[in-house]
């Protein structure tokens, strides 16, 4: 199972990669400059006035996507997914690298809404939450390319959502962009925003002596860091979610496996754990359509993790 896990990894990154080094190559320049078509003015967490493109992206890096503080999907996923790569990216963030998350729900997401959800989920410097006038941020979506409807960008969609988990990756200065999944893997949107937009070498992990050895990598370890990792730890405190060490002898194995694959289901219906966790912790956990064989893998490594020292 490992060395198939590793194949499909390497696949994967393979085939992300490839596909990354053709799409930033594009410019942006037959259409204007990035976001120059659509400086709409916005208001920032802190309540300033600002224009997206003069005054948020013009010749910088920048990752950008749409949120909604109220949302009860991927949203959250989003914003904690981000905030792993800003602490990979460290000091950068916010010297020659900038984030911005833009409201799709301004009504309800006032800058005061907008400074608590950033709290939450402990965002660092060089991260801007952003909302303004409905019509002009629906006009930024679709003009940076990130909904193919202007219309589309809030209320209920084809999607739990109502919207697509979408990140921009750009320099605005190269005119080079990409368009990603926001919940990739943090270490890959590091990777973007340095070695194919920033031009640089990424922070990466010392490499051994052995990297020629097939990598022995435990599937519900995999799955950990890849589905849980942005909000939980494990045996280091709560995060946005708890702290899951112990999990496994605190809850139900049923009911625990029940939860990760439906917590939405469980929380409507009532039960009092799945509605008391959404209580304490605010940012509820997604349904992340785990199956069958990925939540036994899962639940196999959290057991073995409770048992350890």
């Amino acid at each position: 199972m490992a060395n198939g896990v590793s194949r499909c990894l390497a696949v994967i990154a393979a085939a992300v990669l490839s596909l990354a080094a053709v799409i930033v190559g594009v410019t942006v320049a037959a259409a204007g400059r990035l976001g120059e078509n659509a400086n709409v003015p916005l208001v920032t967490q802190d309540g300033e006035q600002v224009r997206f493109y003069d005054d948020l992206i013009k010749g910088k890096i920048v990752a950008v996507n749409f949120i909604y503080t109220s949302c009860l999907f991927t949203c959250p996923l989003e914003t904690a997914r981000l905030a792993q790569v800003q602490r990979i990216l460290g000091d950068r963030v916010g010297k020659d690298i900038f984030f911005y998350s833009i409201s799709i729900d301004p009504e309800h997401d006032t800058p005061a809404v907008l400074k608590e959800y950033m709290q939450e989920f402990e965002v660092g410097p060089g991260w801007t939450f952003l909302t303004g006038d409905r019509d002009d941020i629906d006009l930024l979506a679709f003009r940076l390319g990130m909904t193919d409807d202007p219309s589309i960008t809030s209320g209920p969609g084809p999607n739990l959502d109502g919207h697509t988990p979408h990140l921009l990756i750009a320099n605005e200065k190269t005119g080079q962009w990409l368009r990603n999944s926001s919940t990739d893997n943090p270490g890959m949107l590091a990777h973007f925003l340095t070695d194919f937009v920033g031009g640089q070498t990424a922070v990466r992990p010392a490499v051994s002596s052995n990297a020629g050895a097939p990598l022995k990598l435990n599937a519900g370890q995999y799955l950990f860091a890849k589905e849980c990792a942005a909000c939980h730890t494990l045996g280091q405190g709560d995060k946005v979610g708890p702290d899951l060490k112990g999990v496994v002898a605190r809850r139900d194995r049923d009911w625990l496996a029940h939860y990760i694959r439906e917590p939405n289901v469980m929380r409507a219906a009532g039960d009092p754990v799945a509605v008391t966790l959404a209580a304490r912790y605010k940012t509820v956990m997604p349904n992340l359509n785990v199956g069958d064989r990925d939540l036994n893998f899962l639940l196999d490594y959290l057991d073995a993790q409770s048992s350890s020292r």
